[in-house]
């Protein structure tokens, strides 16, 4: 089956045996306490520089492993870089060299991406009951709490949702000429179906998640370093690049290759400015595979055209594009709800950011609007 979402949960330990791997787990464990009590940024000066060596991991190549350190440093880096009352704008070498390691081992940038923060950052509580959200928690938190998990375990359940759509949709973009009606039916329905769960599932975000925790308490930590104006700068990684400043985007949503993976597939363009260009920048940070996979099916499928010949076929891709339409819309209203409206609510504890962008360092609203409407217009 093509999917984005692991095929086998994450796993939450490592079953190598090291002082630093215990060091990463102690650590990101103990990232609410820390981060509640002003303590990550003295914790972490305190380390030597060699106490979250991650060379073990590298050596033996395992992936579920080194995909538990990737997200065990980007948390914690991320917690040290935002949780004190300014940015910090030196990442010590005891982080930034084991980070930047895996980094170019895993083919994506040295910053929290969607892949560490949701994709390997779940387990499931009861082992013989199917991914949901009443069976779904987190590895890593934050200041954890009922809204920060409920906002990453609803992408986690999305996810598993979209399977069945992103299989469809592989299938659909293989099809050709010579295919009958009926195998494009099949998977478009499919795809329809497997959307429409995901909708479901997307609309329960405001039972456990308040925006205005969300705003002050969740987003703070998953900025990025690149069009963020509290670090103009870029952040040093010390004894890295030469140690020049770096410039990443911050963990969002459009890191998911989901919906770009059913744009390519069902032929769904976007126009090309600076947007676009934008979203082509997110599958940098997305596993290489998942990039390879949007790649090629902009490439291959014919769907669209093929889909063409059919009225029965029309009304089901309009159908499949109603699904994708109304999940664009409903990111678009809790875009507004959880960012737009809360930035203007002054608090002490943290300010969420900059006002006008999203965590990925994009004006948001104007993003999110212009391609619901691009998807609605291509319905035939």
């Amino acid at each position: 089956m093509h999917t984005f979402f692991p095929k086998t949960p994450p796993i939450r330990y490592y079953k190598t045996k090291s002082k630093s791997l215990s060091n990463l787990t102690n650590i990101a464990s103990e990232l609410p306490k820390l981060l509640l009590t002003n303590k990550v940024q003295t914790t972490i000066k305190n380390l030597k520089k060699d106490d979250f060596s991650i060379d073990l991991l590298i050596n033996k190549e395992n992936e579920k492993e080194i995909n538990l350190a990737m997200a065990h440093l980007s948390f914690i880096a991320h917690a040290f870089i935002w949780g004190g009352k300014k940015p910090e704008k030196i990442l010590p070498e005891v982080i930034s060299d084991p980070w930047v390691k895996l980094s170019k081992y895993l083919g994506r940038p040295p910053i929290l991406s969607y892949a560490s923060y949701c994709l390997d950052n779940w387990y499931k509580i009861n082992d013989d009951q199917p991914i949901a959200l009443d069976n779904v928690a987190l590895i890593n938190n934050f200041l954890g709490g009922v809204d920060e998990d409920w906002f990453v375990t609803i992408h986690v359940c999305i996810e598993d949702a979209a399977s069945e759509a992103i299989d469809s949709a592989y299938k659909l973009s293989k099809l050709h000429e010579n295919s009958k009606t009926d195998e494009f039916l099949l998977n478009l329905n499919r795809i329809n179906n497997s959307l429409k769960k995901v909708n479901e599932i997307f609309s329960k975000m405001p039972e456990k998640c308040d925006p205005y925790i969300y705003y002050h308490r969740v987003r703070p930590y998953i900025f990025g370093t690149k069009d963020n104006p509290d670090l103009k700068k870029g952040l040093i990684y010390e004894n890295q690049y030469n140690n020049e400043p770096q410039f990443f985007r911050g963990e969002t949503g459009a890191q998911s290759s989901i919906i770009p993976f059913l744009d390519g597939a069902l032929g769904i363009e976007h126009t090309n400015d600076n947007l676009r260009h934008y979203l082509n920048e997110m599958r940098d940070y997305m596993p290489p595979n998942h990039r390879k996979m949007i790649e090629d099916v902009e490439v291959s499928s014919n769907a669209k055209e093929l889909i063409y010949r059919s009225k029965k076929l029309i009304q089901k891709y309009n159908s499949c594009l109603e699904e994708i339409r109304k999940f664009r819309a409903q990111h678009l209203e809790y875009a507004a709800t959880y960012i737009h409206k809360q930035a203007q609510v002054s608090n002490s504890f943290g300010s969420g950011g900059s006002t006008v962008r999203g965590t990925g360092g994009t004006p948001f609203m104007k993003y999110l609007k212009k391609h619901r409407d691009e998807t609605n217009q291509q319905k035939v």
